[in-house]
């Protein structure tokens, strides 16, 4: 039975920076593929698929290959083919699925999820063209010429900035809030879901007609002329905005050549730049976790008139902005998903103070690599990335490397020198819970920016460990889960900057809130250590015995073997010192607020492992 026909490419409503991104990545593979980021139901895989569809028209060799999660080294750059060993005892290559991908699309969904050295191979044969491959005793070089294109969804983790920045274009993906948009969403998804045939024939010529366009752009892009005007404008522009390296300069620079081919074009002009910046930037710009993505429309404007050779008189400031490099379907902008949340936004704590200057959150562990940074722990339970014969390395059988060994000797049953152990990479990291008393006890302004300063300085070294991180806020009758376990820290920091605080310390209910998130992340991913981190008073009030409860909640969270820091926010004159009580019960370091500085907090996380 046939499947069903792909959802047309023309028949996407919205999303043209979207469209367009993977439109100029068809026409000029070299730009480096696309990092499509957004919610989910944001029709990511959709688009994916329906442009492999168009390609498929251009090339009838073009395919999709998709390259999941679980994936292994082999399986990606192709190994010994174990057929031709055993029957013909010929040493050959059995091509992997960047092979397979050759002039079609490698897309990979959850890209953050993928393991990091399996997305370093995949961009560097996006970037070469080409795979090389040296390993199981064959030497081997085959072309690679596909349109990458990764999605993730941001809630789930991050990307490592290394390698963010090589991807050559990234697009953020929101559903439109604008209710006639998602009316027509909804009715496209509909008419296709009751005839997808019939719904694909519809939109065949749109797709068609695309498909030419593409094929004209690719004919045409190796003849489009970059003035040298326009390539110092380029230059400028990357300087202006800051980016790292050099690779932000040449990722325009193809990215508006291509862009100038889609438009039928001799020579680049400046709006095929600022096209191209719209998408190369964003995620390049970045300095901080806690940046909003995304590129300031104003600030683009300013830098590009400011590397105008040729300025022209300066227009009327009450005049609409130029409209020429507009690529949005009018549908509300990225922020606004942010503020529905719920029908009535919660008050807002305290702005953050000033974050503190702290060193890593180190809980030690059994993994390998440089201290300070996020790294690649082998283990036991990580994913087979590649096998050894070196002795004492390795966890458990390798059996495809093993009879890969024999049959490279000559052999058809192993001997103890072929056998082959299995090297396993598994993420190391901390889960860190940020238990934070948002009672009236703690809604003082000052102090609550403090307290909210003092957990985003812990946040960003998460992040730069690549730790996941929870967020639980207690106050009133009980606790919330502010934000379930993820390693977004620019989500976590929006979560905590906007909580309701005042009423009761319910003390209790935050450390067993901690407790279960300890229990059901250990079901998901053994390898994390937790570490919780609670910033409170310690004056627990509400309900029979508040202490006494408090006191048991937190000899359980030890039970479940979590490591622990208070962090003591009591700023009265007369000190009650119900923290040291709180830290003595968590058998975890107390730290006073004022403490949270670098020295300090390295000891006691030490300390507290």
């Amino acid at each position: 039975m046939s499947s069903a026909a792909p959802y047309p490419f023309s028949a996407i409503v919205g999303h043209d920076q979207l469209r367009l991104a993977l439109v100029l990545c068809a026409v000029r593979p070299e730009i480096g593929g696309v990092l499509i980021r957004g919610e989910k139901g944001t029709a990511k895989s959709t688009a994916v698929r329906a442009l492999a569809a168009v390609l498929s028209q251009v090339d009838a060799d073009s395919r999709l290959v998709e390259l999941p999660i679980g994936a292994t080294e082999d399986r990606v750059v192709g190994s010994l083919d174990l057929q031709k060993v055993l029957r013909d005892g010929e040493h050959a290559f059995s091509p992997g699925l960047l092979a397979r991908a050759h002039g079609g699309v490698l897309y990979v969904d959850e890209v953050n999820l993928l393991h990091d050295h399996l997305v370093d191979i995949m961009l560097d044969a996006a970037a070469m063209g080409r795979v090389h491959i040296e390993r199981d005793g064959i030497s081997h070089s085959h072309e690679a010429r596909f349109v990458l294109i990764g999605t993730m969804n941001p809630e789930e983790g991050e990307l490592r900035p290394q390698l963010l920045d090589r991807f050559g274009l990234t697009v953020d993906v929101h559903a439109s809030r604008d209710v006639t948009v998602r009316s027509e969403v909804i009715r496209q998804r509909l008419a296709y879901e009751a005839d997808p045939a019939g719904f694909a024939a519809r939109h065949a010529e749109q797709d068609s007609e695309l498909a030419r366009r593409i094929a004209a752009a690719r004919d045409r892009v190796a003849d489009v002329v970059l003035p040298d005007a326009e390539l110092t404008r380029i230059a400028a522009l990357c300087a202006a905005f800051d980016v790292d390296g050099m690779r932000a300069d040449l990722v325009v620079a193809r990215t508006a050549v291509a862009h100038a081919a889609w438009r039928g074009a001799e020579s680049v002009v400046q709006e095929d730049i600022r096209v191209a910046a719209e998408l190369a930037l964003p995620h390049r710009r970045r300095r901080d976790p806690f940046d909003d993505p995304g590129l300031d429309p104003a600030q683009l404007d300013e830098a590009l008139a400011s590397t105008d050779p040729n300025p022209e008189p300066e227009p009327d400031p009450d005049s609409d902005p130029p409209g020429g490099g507009q690529v949005d379907d009018g549908s509300s902008p990225p922020s606004a998903p942010q503020g529905n949340a719920s029908s009535a936004p919660p008050k807002p704590s305290a702005p953050p103070a000033a974050t503190f200057r702290t060193r890593a959150l180190t809980v030690p562990g059994v993994g390998e690599g440089n201290p300070g940074r996020r790294s690649r722990a082998r283990n036991r339970s990580g994913a087979v990335i590649t096998a050894t014969d070196a002795p004492g390395q390795g966890h458990g059988l390798h059996l495809f490397a093993t009879v890969l060994g024999a049959a490279g000797n000559g052999r058809l049953r192993p001997q103890p020198e072929d056998i082959r152990r299995a090297i396993r990479v598994g993420r190391e990291g901390n889960l860190v819970i940020f238990v934070v008393d948002a009672s009236g006890s703690m809604a003082a302004r000052d102090r609550m920016s403090a307290v909210t300063g003092a957990a985003l300085s812990l946040l960003r070294d998460a992040y730069q460990r690549r730790d996941k991180v929870a967020v639980i806020t207690f106050r009133q009758d009980g606790a919330r889960v502010l934000l379930p376990p993820t390693t977004s820290a620019h989500i976590a920091s929006r979560r905590l900057t906007r909580f309701d605080t005042g009423g009761a310390t319910p003390l209790a209910q935050g450390l067993l809130a901690a407790r279960d998130i300890v229990i059901r992340e250990r079901v998901r991913d053994r390898t994390r250590r937790p570490l919780v981190v609670v910033l409170t008073d310690g004056r627990a009030t509400g309900g029979p015995d508040p202490l006494g409860r408090s006191r048991s909640a937190a000899r359980q969270l030890v039970a479940e073997g979590a490591a622990a820091v208070v962090v003591d926010c009591e700023t009265s004159y007369i000190r009650l010192g119900l923290a040291a009580d709180l830290a003595e019960n968590l058998e975890a370091p107390l730290l006073q607020l004022e403490q949270l500085r670098a020295e300090y907090l390295a000891q006691a996380l030490r300390r507290a492992a």
